[in-house]
C-alpha cells in the first residue's frame, strides 16, 4: 500500500488530509505533517510518521514549498529509503491525480511528472480566462 505523506508550514496539511479524506474515505493511509505549530523539530515529526512505514513499501510525500524547510527536511528520504517521491507545490489536483494512480497501483516517475504537469494547467488566471485578455496585453498596459 502506498502512504501518502502531507507536510507544510503550519495547518495546510491537515486541511488538505481532511479534504482527501472527504473524497477518500478511508481508502488511502493518507499522513500530514502540519509543522511548527509545537517545539517538535520537523525532521522528529518526520521520523515519527514515516520510521514505523514498512521501508519497502511506496511513500508519496508532497510539501508546500521547494525551497521551505519542511521540503528541505523531506527530501533526505529520496535517498534513505527506496520508493520515496517527494514533491514540492502541493495542491489538490495533483494530489487527487497521484492518489488515484496510488490507488489503482499504476503510480509510476513518469505518471508523476506527468500528473505535475496536468496540475501546472489547473491554475489559472480566471480574471483572464473570462474576460479574453491575456498576460502579454495586460504587461503592455
Amino acid at each position: 500500500m502506498t502512504t501518502i505523506l502531507l507536510a507544510s508550514h503550519h495547518r495546510m496539511a491537515s486541511g488538505l488530509k481532511d479534504t482527501l479524506n472527504y473524497i477518500f474515505p478511508s481508502d488511502l493511509n493518507i499522513l500530514d505533517i502540519s509543522a511548527y505549530l509545537s517545539n517538535t523539530p520537523v525532521e522528529e515529526e518526520l521520523a515519527a510518521a514515516i520510521d514505523p512505514i514498512d521501508p519497502d513499501s511506496q511513500i508519496l510525500i508532497f510539501t508546500d514549498m521547494v525551497g521551505g524547510s519542511v521540503c528541505q527536511a523531506c527530501a533526505p528520504y529520496i535517498f534513505k529509503r527506496p520508493n520515496t517521491h517527494v514533491i514540492a507545490g502541493m495542491n489538490l489536483p495533483l494530489v487527487l491525480t497521484l492518489a488515484l494512480q496510488a490507488k489503482s497501483g499504476s503510480l509510476t516517475e513518469a505518471g508523476i511528472a506527468q500528473a505535475i504537469e496536468e496540475a501546472r494547467s489547473q491554475i489559472v488566471y480566471v480574471n483572464a480566462s473570462l474576460t479574453g485578455s491575456d498576460d502579454e496585453d495586460e504587461e503592455d498596459e
